[in-house]
């Protein structure tokens, strides 16, 4: 028995819509693939949005302190999508497990059937990534 393969481009697309519907199609049992990531777009004013994401980096401090979080586009997605997901019970475990985030499209899916979301405007995970590294 194979899994059924999802496809979504987050080109365009609301963050928090993407991850709502990669939370419950991941917990139907389905592999979840989304590519594109960094094209992904949060809503909303630009500079609450930054001072958010920024705080939640500020809170985690040193190597030794937590809570971590990450800055990288694949990795935000994925954390957006864990906080759908009662990921410390072994159901939500495995979910999240059946998720994967990729910056562009892989060669290997290239040729796939995508899911496109509504879209949407605002900032998007690459804008955002760029200047959480900066630090501005």
């Amino acid at each position: 028995m194979s899994e059924e393969k999802i496809i979504i481009n987050a080109e365009n697309a609301a963050l928090g819509r993407i991850a709502s519907y990669a939370a419950k199609q991941s917990l139907l049992g389905k592999k979840i693939v989304i590519v594109n990531a960094e094209k992904a777009v949060i809503t909303g004013r630009k500079d609450t949005t930054l001072n958010e994401y920024k705080t939640k980096r500020k809170r985690g401090g040193d190597i030794q302190r937590g809570p971590f979080f990450p800055s990288s586009v694949e990795k935000i997605m994925k954390r957006t999508i864990r906080g759908m997901l009662s990921y410390k019970q072994e159901r939500g475990r495995l979910a999240l497990k059946r998720i994967k985030c990729y910056v562009g499209i892989p060669d290997e899916f290239k040729n796939e059937k995508m899911i496109m979301l509504e879209e949407k405007k605002g900032m998007t995970l690459g804008e955002l990534s760029k200047l959480l590294k900066s630090g501005k």
